[in-house]
């Protein structure tokens, strides 16, 4: 789920902390002519001395399995970018064609990294090794395999590969089978919610917070959620649906890779960066509707007309989330902190609109729109959402049309662990250095993620822990999403430490 993530301060020795990096960055010239320039230094030596690793110490180069953790995942990256429902463009949603053949893809790359594979009755893909202690609490790591429309290769893709390439080498080596607990690869099979409106079906199911009710949501030709498994060959009913929930007794923690997102990685010049925390979201779909009439013959002054009170109700929300302290007001029970966390991560989109008939000569009698609201303050997001919504009947009642708003998701911001995040720090300072063949002196940036993902959902289960990886120009949902060769490396090297802390 792409959105910007945000930070207040950008140096390469201290914690980088939630807040707005373009509102204090950008508001100057000069400032930007930095990043201008920076930009152009990561693309031609992508990351302090990354570039040619290898071709200066053969020996070393060859520790670092180049062409298992760079070559084939970006080939694999490459390969999966290629299977699409779209012609011309990349799109795999929830139990789609396409979705279908790259969960074959990815399991087939699963078993080839010695690992034993299944496919849920929710259309997870799994790969598991046991290890030496098969009854030990496991890790747990992976990202999703559907995607945006017109989707970039990365989202979601990263976090699977990358995985299985680091489990690839520990197999080669034959060392898959030494360590001290059972790791499990899921790839889940929606967490976009394009299809069903729904996001991390996939994941929620593993982390039991799926409702039953979820199986009879429908997508736009009425196809529920329960009947395009079940035209894929999956049976599922309401009681297997519950089974498919994790105990917590048998899990340790889950790790998830993703690409950044967002710029400041690649503003910085790192190639990785923990994640801190996932700011909280909810979605909206809002209904209004009017009088339908001629465009030509209704006189303005007699109209009902429920486009002109979207236009407005829109125009409101971005004066909402821009300027917060304006509109709200806090009491004795909120916290002074809500207020200033507001202003510096607060972010509000309307992404889709829709007006019935939609004739350029007709005054629409319904126009649906929808609203992403994410901020990191929960309490916040409450009362943003509760004064957006006063505000909006206020609209509409003075426009004489009806709405309602129907609160499509909601999830609650995530720290993530101390514990994971730490040891995620140390893997990422052993990759880099085995890359560059000295010691990393740039402090590993943490960050925030304005973006969902499926750690969100796995929160609800155990403890989680997130690495970032930079993309090119912080572009994400585009075709334009790009992560340099080296980075993956990078990514793979890091994971493969990480996971070697495990045996």
């Amino acid at each position: 789920m792409a959105t910007v993530t945000r930070v207040t301060k950008i140096t390469h020795h201290s914690a980088i902390n939630p807040s707005s990096v373009f509102t204090s960055c950008f508001s100057n010239s000069l400032v930007l002519v930095c990043y201008l320039v920076l930009l152009l230094a990561s693309t031609i030596s992508p990351s302090f001395g990354l570039s040619g690793v290898g071709e200066e110490d053969e020996n070393r180069g060859r520790d670092l399995y180049p062409e298992i953790l760079r070559d084939e995942a970006v080939a694999r990256l490459h390969q999966l970018g290629g299977v699409s429902d779209g012609d011309g463009y990349l799109e795999r949603t929830f139990m789609s064609p396409a979705a279908v053949r790259a969960g074959n893809l990815i399991r087939e790359w699963m078993e080839d990294a010695g690992l034993t594979t299944w496919v849920d009755s929710l259309g997870n893909v799994h790969g598991r090794v046991e290890g030496r202690n098969a009854s030990a609490e496991a890790l747990l790591m992976g990202s999703h395999l559907d995607t945006v429309v017109d989707a970039g290769k990365f989202d979601g893709s990263l976090g699977i590969i990358s995985v299985l390439a680091a489990l690839k080498v520990l197999n080669i080596n034959g060392k898959l089978g030494e360590l001290s607990r059972p790791v499990e690869v899921i790839a889940f099979s929606d967490e976009e919610g394009v299809r069903f409106q729904s996001t991390f079906l996939g994941s929620a199911a593993v982390a039991g917070i799926l409702p039953v009710s979820a199986l009879k949501i429908t997508d736009k030709s009425d196809v529920t959620i329960q009947v395009a498994l079940k035209k894929n060959s999956i049976e599922i009913t309401e009681e297997n649906l519950l089974q498919l929930k994790y105990d917590p007794k048998s899990v340790w923690g889950y790790v998830e890779i993703h690409i950044e997102q967002g710029p400041v990685l690649e503003w910085v010049g790192f190639p990785l960066a923990v994640v801190k925390g996932i700011a909280g979201q909810t979605r909206l779909k809002v209904t209004m509707r009017g009088s339908q009439g001629h465009a030509g013959t209704v006189p303005m002054s007699m109209r009902h007309d429920p486009m002109a009170a979207a236009a407005e109700a829109i125009v409101l929300l971005e004066s909402l989330c821009k300027h917060p302290q304006d509109f709200l007001s806090f009491d004795g029970h909120c916290k002074s902190f809500s207020m200033e966390s507001l202003s510096t991560s607060l972010v509000c989109t309307v992404g889709e609109i829709s007006t019935w008939p939609s004739a350029s000569n007709v005054i629409p009698g319904q126009v649906t729109f929808t609203v992403d609201l994410r901020t990191i303050d929960d309490m916040g997001r409450e009362a943003v959402v509760y004064e957006f919504s006063n505000r909006m009947y206020q609209i509409c009642d003075k426009r004489s049309v009806s709405c309602t708003i129907d609160r499509k998701h909601d999830a609650d911001a995530v720290i993530c662990d101390s514990e994971l995040s730490s040891k995620l720090k140390s893997a990422t300072y052993i990759g880099l250095k085995r890359m560059t063949g000295a010691p990393i002196q740039d402090e590993v940036p943490v960050l925030m993620s304005g973006a969902g993902h499926d750690a969100m959902a796995l929160s609800h289960l155990t403890k989680v822990g997130m690495l970032f990886v930079r993309c090119r120009g912080g572009v994400s949902h585009s075709p334009e999403e790009h992560v340099l060769d080296d980075d993956v490396w990078a990514s793979g090297l890091a994971i493969l430490a990480f996971i070697e802390t495990q045996m």
